[in-house]
């Protein structure tokens, strides 16, 4: 017996077809056709955004409150000024390291890592 023995199922384009119209008319649910022809919901799935189907998948309603609304708000605020303070901290850093590299040339070292090591800066 090889290590690889899985079963790979190749399913009929009338087979996908007859699915996503026993769906579309309700007489199965989902999970109830998977159940019953023993097809991952995955798969099921895949073929309708295949067929362009969107109106098979499920949906979605977010259902928020006015202060879980504000809440988020807050949140992506503070998220964009945490981006910008990042920004700003790497911008300063290259800035630092282009004066050490502009040091170090001047003071005749071959690289900033000597430099530091001269005047005992820890990176």
């Amino acid at each position: 017996m090889y290590r690889n023995d899985k079963v790979i199922r190749r399913y009929s384009e009338p087979f996908k077809l007859k699915i996503l119209a026993e769906l579309a008319i309700g007489k199965h649910t989902k999970s109830e056709l998977c159940k019953l022809y023993s097809i991952a919901p995955t798969t099921v799935n895949v073929w309708i955004k295949k067929y362009n189907r969107k109106d098979l998948m499920n949906t979605r309603v977010k259902v928020e409150t006015k202060d879980e609304i504000s809440r988020i708000k807050a949140l992506q605020k503070e998220v964009e000024q945490l981006k910008k303070l990042l920004l700003k901290k790497d911008l300063d850093a290259m800035v630092e390291e282009s004066y050490l590299e502009v040091a170090a040339e001047d003071l005749g070292y071959k690289s900033i890592a000597e430099l530091k090591k001269k005047l005992s800066i820890k990176p």
